[in-house]
């Protein structure tokens, strides 16, 4: 009697199994771990998929983390931080959803294109298909073809990477339109690869109405049962909660949802992100995930040097106040990465940071004292578009005359550029030509290989580039090597016209592109405390364990001014 899996690698566009293997693949060889939601978005389901990731990885297997948005976008590359917080870039120049920074300052590792999903990736690949006649005459469907693809997506990363376990975040919730094909996608891998080989976990919210002053599930039952409709039996609930999740609560959902009540797991709100790993440990949920996939868990993992981290954000030694000028700060997700690599670098110094937001569009010349009362430290982000950019640059120009630790990420190094071309060369108007298209003085400029771009998606500079650093640096005594990677994502730069200007008023070039000549990387002050400005953003490579080194000596540098203050 033939396998499933041997009927759906018939090729025949005849076949009701029709659907695309990779060349060599062999089911089991890679677990799938498929993680929903239900009642809301927002659940946290990528700290615990990463959090799981975690856990998995300490008992000693490789783990792949991929995530599916059913957005029709390619990537999040031209998605407003507004609307979706920040973009996230990857070393291989993939624009992605932030909870692929989570994935990576978690498990430790890169990921690429091909950890990440959108509709838009699925239904462009498929159409590119059906245009070169690779569907053998057949009318294109959802189904097989769709969730074809979507499968042969994962199956193709089991080939590429060979982990053992595959953990995929189905993100939104469970219901929305755009997920459904996703959906019935991880229930056709589930029959096709096995049970044994797919384990479906549904994070889901339990809800407290302040008037009723008791935890509901009824929201929960629903959004489970919508779950099981589709054809989807969970092995394992994990409820989410303002506090913790009572018995009862637990026991109900276990009983509607048709799964013993050990394998429904409390996971209410922690005091950091990084107790989740510990709190799940606790609750034996890694040693449960393991044994459900046919595998032997550890006895006992190593959590010491984590727990350690922990403690040090929890009990700091000191506490520093550090600015961040912008004009997203009315949404706090629009800086995760930046938030986590200051977070970072204060746990490693044993150093509190409290972070004051300042909203640039109403900074300027006049009220920029006030605005920076009490900071030891400020940090200019990244950004797009004029809006702010004059009272960033009187905050950069207060920062380098009163000798505060200045950090400028891509666009603070514009800012940085531009407020030294004006104020220190006396280049009159001095400007970049993406805010000013007619300014005399365009010390910054539009990339050479941009000029004759006109779309938006995936077209700047993105991702993992060499940088050269000049020895008898900041720059080099930060990094203490000659060549560095970081991930790049912008379109102008420091136009080389007048480089020969800049540095003869000050202005240090202490890094450059390792490929392309007179292309500025880093800049720098001597006569100053700490001011440096990178064009390429060092938080997309911070780890909680291993801070990113410019991050790491900025922090210390607003410490070593606080205490001198």
């Amino acid at each position: 009697m033939k396998s499933i899996f041997e009927e759906i690698s018939k090729k025949s566009g005849d076949s009701e199994f029709f659907v695309e293997i990779p060349d060599g693949y062999v089911p089991g060889k890679t677990k799938y771990i498929v993680i929903t939601g239900t009642v809301i978005s927002g659940i946290g389901k990528g700290a615990f998929s990463s959090s799981l990731g975690f856990l998995l990885q300490k008992h000693g297997f490789a783990v792949e983390s991929v995530k599916f948005d059913g957005y029709l976008n390619l990537d999040a590359g031209t998605m407003n931080p507004f609307r979706h917080g920040e973009v996230f870039v990857m070393d291989d120049g993939t624009e992605a959803d932030m909870d692929f920074g989570t994935y990576e300052r978690f498990l430790d590792k890169n990921l690429s294109s091909s950890n990440y999903l959108t509709g838009g990736r699925v239904f462009s690949r498929i159409l590119k298909k059906e245009r070169e006649g690779a569907y053998l005459g057949r009318d294109v469907q959802f189904i097989p073809h769709v969730t074809g693809e979507i499968k042969y997506f994962f199956r193709s990363l089991a080939m590429e990477k060979k982990p053992d376990f595959i953990i995929i975040e189905v993100g939104g919730t469970v219901g929305d339109i755009e997920n459904s094909y996703f959906i019935e996608a991880m229930r056709q891998l589930s029959y096709e690869e096995g049970q044994e080989n797919v384990c479906f976990i549904n994070l889901t919210y339990i809800l407290e109405p302040t008037s009723l002053g008791e935890q509901k599930t009824k929201a929960s039952q629903l959004g489970i049962k919508r779950l099981m409709s589709a054809g989807i039996q969970p092995d394992v609930i994990v409820c989410r909660g303002e506090r913790t999740i009572s018995e009862k609560a637990m026991e109900k959902i276990s009983v509607y949802s048709n799964i013993s009540r050990e394998m429904v797991i409390d996971c209410h709100n922690l005091k950091t992100i990084y107790e989740i790993p510990l709190w799940l440990e606790k609750q034996g949920l890694d040693k449960k995930v393991l044994r459900r996939l046919g595998h032997k868990p550890k006895e006992k993992i190593d959590l010491d040097e984590w727990k350690n981290y922990i403690r040090r954000i929890e009990k700091p030694k000191r506490e520093i106040v550090v600015g961040i000028a912008g004009k997203y700060t009315g949404l706090k997700d629009s800086y995760a990465s930046i938030l986590k690599a200051v977070e970072h670098s204060g746990a490693y110094w044993e150093t509190g940071v409290r972070l004051k937001w300042i909203e640039t569009t109403d900074v300027n010349k006049e009220n920029v004292k006030d605005a920076l009362t009490g900071v030891s430290g400020l940090i200019v982000p990244g950004g797009f578009g004029a809006r702010g950019t004059e009272g960033k640059i009187a905050c950069v120009q207060y920062a380098r005359e009163n000798n505060i630790p200045y950090l400028g990420l891509c666009f603070g190094l514009q800012m940085a550029v531009i407020e030294f071309a004006r104020n220190v060369c006396g280049l009159e108007k001095a400007n970049s030509t993406e805010i000013d298209p007619k300014t005399p003085n365009p010390v910054i400029d539009i990339l050479p290989e941009q000029k004759n771009i006109h779309g938006l998606g995936g077209t700047m500079r993105l991702g993992g580039q060499d940088v050269h650093i000049i020895e008898n640096t900041l720059a080099h005594k930060i990094y203490g090597k000659k060549f560095v990677r970081e991930r790049f994502r912008h379109r102008f730069e420091v136009n080389p016209d007048y480089h020969e200007t800049l540095e003869k008023n000050g202005l240090v070039f202490s890094g450059w592109s390792a490929k392309e000549k007179n292309i500025v990387q880093i800049i720098e002050l001597k006569n100053h405390p700490f001011f440096i400005a990178t064009q390429f953003h060092p938080e997309f490579t911070s780890r909680p364990l291993k801070p990113n080194p410019i991050y790491r000596e900025f922090i210390k540098a607003c410490i070593d001014h606080a205490t001198n203050a």
